[in-house]
């Protein structure tokens, strides 16, 4: 049984970046940049107007001043500013030549003909400067970041409609054992419904992967190599939930090395989940989760989806929550880390959910969140700081 840290160190340093596509800027949201992006202009591309008002001098700010102009946004000035005179302007108009500062318009007092004098001095500019926020050339979003609704506006605004992202990608997925059934079958008193599959599309869905589902392999040698070979042809990436532990059926790590399957590590010191299988198959990757829906489920979030990220050249770090623990949590067994579902409550505190073992799959319908316990520690009591990982959105 191999410790948490070196098995996440052993799959991460596997990790590959995949490749980059070029698609519309648009179409980015969600998606891993895979080239710097760089600004083919100053931001602002001009000295701009932070306010309706006037453009003028500083030094005439206390003089009569005469309006030679007036520049609404979208106009290019045509005149110079000289003494004692002023352009009337809008706001994100650009400041024409000769001027530095604009006075408020609530602050002027127009005294008749093209005239006005300024009531009211203000320490202000209100002159947003060409480049102040951007030069032309410097990097303004970074390769590696996911692309966010705000960097959409970024990418338009300077002109990168053709965006690099890392390609996604491709998992297949495999469901093992006699006793599964699909969701739509009502089962017999010995069946379960097929849970895991649909909840390992959505969690590698929710990161960008694409996903391709191969349905339930029985428990049969030729069945199960049939599929993973099939799942290997069309994928960068295969999971197979279920048949990694020690019982006669578990066949999974037996036929992925029998086709070619470089075991990196077999069964981890983590509850639920200790049967994980991860290995590589040439350029492509392998991971044999524990059939218990909670025990696909917490492998997913910590070692398939940080390692999915990573193909795509994202440096994936979870957010933790802190707050205060709302009940014990006592441990018989300490030689695993051990990962709690877990409910924020309303005023800050933590408060484990009812989570009977790995097969209560119910128990994460209330959880917001899953609180990690490390190898050794027996007892968190009630009232400590803890931090937890949030499983919603």
């Amino acid at each position: 049984m191999i410790p948490v840290k070196q098995a996440y160190k052993i799959m991460m340093n596997s990790a590959k970046i995949l490749g980059g596509e070029k698609i519309l800027f648009s179409d980015a949201v969600g998606r891993i940049l895979s080239e710097d992006v760089v600004s083919d202009r100053d931001l602002p591309p001009f000295d701009r107007s932070m306010r309706d008002g006037y453009a003028c001098r500083r030094a005439d700010i206390e003089n009569e001043l005469e309006i030679i102009e007036t520049i609404p946004a979208g106009y290019e000035p045509q005149r110079k500013i000289g003494e004692n005179q002023c352009a009337k302007i809008m706001t994100g108009a650009i400041v024409p030549e000769g001027a530095n500062c604009i006075a408020m318009r609530e602050f002027v007092e127009e005294i008749g003909g093209d005239k006005i004098r300024i009531a009211k001095q203000d320490s202000e500019d209100y002159i947003h400067f060409r480049g102040e926020d951007v030069r032309a050339d410097d990097v303004v979003i970074r390769s590696g970041t996911k692309i966010l609704p705000q960097h959409i506006g970024i990418l338009a605004s300077v002109g990168c409609t053709n965006v690099v992202v890392s390609v996604r990608p491709r998992v297949g997925i495999i469901v093992t054992g006699n006793e599964i059934v699909q969701p739509e079958i009502i089962p017999k008193m010995f069946q379960i419904r097929n849970s895991n599959a649909y909840q390992l599309m959505a969690q590698a869905s929710a990161i960008g992967a694409e996903t391709e589902y191969y349905g339930i392999a029985k428990d049969d040698e030729e069945i199960l190599e049939e599929k993973i070979s099939r799942a290997f042809a069309e994928n960068d990436v295969v999971i197979v939930s279920g048949g990694v532990s020690m019982g006669d059926y578990d066949f999974v790590p037996k036929i992925a090395q029998k086709i070619g399957v470089e075991k990196k590590f077999h069964k981890v010191a983590i509850k639920p989940g200790k049967p994980t299988f991860f290995g590589t198959f040439g350029e492509k990757y392998f991971f044999g989760l524990p059939g218990n829906p909670v025990s696909t489920f917490v492998i997913t979030e910590n070692f398939v989806k940080p390692f999915l990220y990573k193909t795509m050249g994202y440096d994936y770090h979870p957010i933790e929550l802190d707050g205060v623990l709302g009940a014990d949590i006592v441990r018989e067994k300490t030689e695993r880390d051990e990962w709690f579902p877990v409910k924020l409550m309303p005023d800050g505190t933590i408060m484990p959910v009812k989570y009977n073992n790995s097969g209560h799959f119910a128990a994460l319908a209330d959880a917001d969140a899953i609180l990690g316990v490390e190898k050794g520690v027996h007892e968190v009591k009630k009232g400590t700081t803890v931090y937890v990982r949030p499983i919603r959105s």
